[in-house]
Order: C-alpha cells, then sequence, then structure tokens
C-alpha cells in the first residue's frame, strides 16, 4: 500500500495542476465555495460560532473555503505544493484557518474538535485504518465526523480496481458496506447517509456520525 500511496500523491498534484490550467481562478474558487456550502446543508450540522473544526486531508480548495467564525485547522501532505504550484491555493485568502503539512496518519490536536470533515479523501490515504482511528479520536464526545467518498456499486469492480490500477489517485477501493462498517467500528455512530451523486462505477456517499457522549 505505501507504494501505491505514494504514486497516487504524485499522481495528485499533478492532476490538481492539469485540472486548473483550464480554469478561472477567482471563478472556480467561487463554485466551489457554493459546493461546499450545499454540502454543509446536505449534512444537516449547524456549526457555531468558536467552534473547533478540523478539515482532514483538505486539498487545494477544501470546505475551510466556506467556514466563517470558526476554529479551523486543515492538514494535507500536499500543503506544500499546493503553497509553490497552484495558483488557486493563496494561505493568506484564509486567516481563520491554521494549515498544517503532514499524513493525516500522525496528526495530532492538543484539543478536540466539535465538527471533523474528512471531504473525498479518506480513500486517498496511506492506512486507512489508522486515519479511521485519527479522525474519531481527534473528536470531542457529542462531536460529528462529516466524510464523503466514492464507493462502488459493482463488488465485481470493487475487487478488479484493488487489483489492476484503473484508479491511480485512490490506493483504497471500498463499497458502501465497507465505509459504514469503518466508522463503526472505531466507536462512531452513523447518524446520516446521503447519495450525493451516482455515477456508472461509483456512488458518491455522504456519512455523519457521532461520538458518543
Amino acid at each position: 500500500m505505501t507504494w501505491r500511496w505514494h504514486i497516487a500523491q504524485a499522481a495528485e498534484i499533478r492532476w490538481w495542476e492539469r485540472y486548473l490550467r483550464k480554469q478561472d481562478a477567482a471563478g472556480y474558487l467561487e463554485r466551489k465555495t457554493q459546493y461546499w456550502r450545499r454540502v454543509l446543508l446536505a449534512s444537516g450540522l449547524s456549526l457555531q460560532p468558536g467552534d473547533r473544526v478540523l478539515d482532514a486531508c483538505c486539498g487545494p480548495a477544501g470546505i475551510f473555503m466556506a467556514l466563517n467564525g470558526q476554529q479551523v485547522d486543515a492538514v494535507d501532505p500536499l500543503i506544500g505544493q499546493y503553497a509553490q504550484r497552484l495558483q488557486v491555493f493563496d494561505r493568506n485568502r484564509y486567516p481563520h484557518v491554521r494549515f498544517f503539512s503532514g499524513r493525516l496518519e500522525d496528526y495530532q490536536s492538543e484539543a478536540a474538535y466539535a465538527h471533523v470533515f474528512c471531504l473525498n479523501a479518506i480513500n486517498h490515504v496511506r492506512d486507512m485504518e489508522r486515519c479511521m482511528d485519527v479522525l474519531a479520536a481527534v473528536l470531542a464526545p457529542g462531536g460529528c465526523l462529516v466524510m464523503s467518498v466514492d464507493a462502488h456499486r459493482s463488488r465485481l469492480l470493487k475487487y478488479l480496481f484493488r487489483v489492476l490500477p484503473g484508479d491511480i489517485l485512490h490506493p483504497h477501493q471500498y463499497d458502501d458496506a465497507g465505509y459504514t462498517a469503518m466508522i463503526e467500528c472505531c466507536g462512531l455512530v452513523l447518524l446520516r447517509k446521503e447519495i450525493l451523486k451516482e455515477e456508472a462505477v461509483f456512488r458518491h456517499y455522504l456519512y455523519v456520525a457521532q461520538k458518543p457522549l
């Protein structure tokens, strides 16, 4: 899995460069902010001013863009490369956000979070079990994890994608049952599940889970 993760990370930054080369930066950031607002609405959560929030594996245009009034931390192993190579990523636009460059597996927090977001990202990590444990550990009791991910619709394709390099950006390939089991295995209670988008191979799910008091 380690070598697949390193290949995926190298492919990830190249994908962003190619994708954003065709985009108007200001227009892209506005569209992305509106998208995250729709995700927040779909989550059913009400974020309060001053809430501590983690954007885990945030990418260059994560949900941190759409948060206002909260204390936001954002972690991603490619933060340094986003800053150097992508015009859309400028830390100075987000004075309310503390950015941390590093793997989610190694992330530690001095205080717990009321809300943790891991959006379009958990299948990008190196060690998924360790990352799920980290996401649960940094949540305050009663706090919520909001996670979105592409889940396989077909059992056959899930196994083929695990064996063949058909999805280089994502080292992990699971279906809805697999992601649900991971959420429950790290001690969280699944509150809500929404299908955000359906495609031929994947369904894009949004999961909302709570840490028991």
